[in-house]
């Protein structure tokens, strides 16, 4: 079993983090706080923030502007804590999000429109779709999970909760996936890809 540790974001590092070790299974109220803000103490344990950086650190290409990719990644929409979520939601979403973001109707979010309209008080909006998890696997565990309820000293014995093994689970199921993928290759041909049609002996 190996232990996972991931490199966390290094953008917005000279900003406070926050280091909670909750009860396990306790959870946050965000009740009071506007998505950016839950979003940015739940997804990067950030909780000092100014509209340009936010938009920097979820402008994953580094284009000045955000694209509907973009802010559904950042919204998380096709993280596995969405999968009940319906296509035709998510496109209300995006819709929605653009319509307060993008007055012109370019396509796109530019980092100026979204730092003034923010000075003019506009929010992304909360969907009631989570806190936005768009990192891999491994920063998600890590983010969610082991800061808050192990640490940095925490030993291989100590991951048992649930979320441990699971994560543990999917390392496995990835691995497999992998050794499968490995063998397929190696081979010459692989009987599985071939018609059935093909594989039937020929009549006498």
């Amino acid at each position: 079993m190996i232990k996972a540790r991931s490199i966390l974001l290094t953008v917005l590092a000279f900003t406070p983090f926050i280091h909670a070790h909750e009860n396990h299974g306790e959870k946050q109220d965000y009740s009071t706080l506007d998505w950016p803000t839950m979003h940015m103490i739940e997804e990067h344990h950030i909780n000092s923030f100014d509209a340009r950086s936010f938009f920097t650190l979820h402008d994953y290409d580094n284009s000045g502007v955000w694209t509907t990719d973009e802010v559904r990644r950042t919204y998380g929409l096709d993280d596995e804590s969405n999968a009940a979520l319906t296509e035709e939601r998510k496109q209300q979403i995006l819709r929605e999000v653009f319509n307060i973001f993008d007055p012109l109707k370019t396509g796109v979010i530019s980092v100026n429109d979204y730092v003034r309209l923010s000075k003019e008080g506009k929010k992304l909006p909360d969907f009631g779709t989570g806190p936005g998890h768009h990192g891999d696997m491994e920063y998600e565990y890590e983010i969610h999970h082991f800061e808050k309820y192990h640490g940095d000293d925490a030993k291989e014995e100590d991951l048992t909760h649930p979320e441990d093994i699971e994560h543990f689970k999917k390392h496995d199921r990835e691995y497999a996936e992998s050794l499968r993928l490995d063998k397929l290759e190696s081979m010459d041909i692989v009987v599985a890809n071939i018609p059935a049609k093909f594989l039937k002996s020929p009549s006498p």
